[in-house]
């Protein structure tokens, strides 16, 4: 295992590492293994790091909507209040929806 020491300007960044580290940690327990010696061994090929990265992601947009649905549950706001979707900003003026 390599030691690297870091020195971190922002802790927004220190705080994302950290969870690298541990995510990295859960991994080799779970798997008993590095992702670099999977790689490295051929046990997956680029087809299913792929498909990992298309699982992932789509589990991540389930998670944006169950936390948009928990926001909307614990304190709806009025449609006048909401932010503009960014394809919508130049229809609209400082924020302000046309009614």
């Amino acid at each position: 295992m390599k030691s690297k020491t870091i020195k971190f300007r922002d802790p927004v960044v220190e705080n994302v590492v950290d969870k690298f580290i541990s995510r990295s940690d859960f991994g080799f327990e779970k798997y008993g293994q590095s992702m670099h010696n999977e790689r490295i061994t051929k046990q997956k090929d680029l087809a299913g790091y792929l498909n990992d990265i298309q699982e992932e992601l789509m589990d991540a947009i389930l998670y944006i909507q169950a936390a948009r649905e928990e926001l909307a549950e614990a304190k709806p706001q009025p449609e006048a209040f909401r932010p503009p979707h960014p394809s919508h900003a130049d229809d609209l003026e400082y924020g302000i929806s046309p009614v």
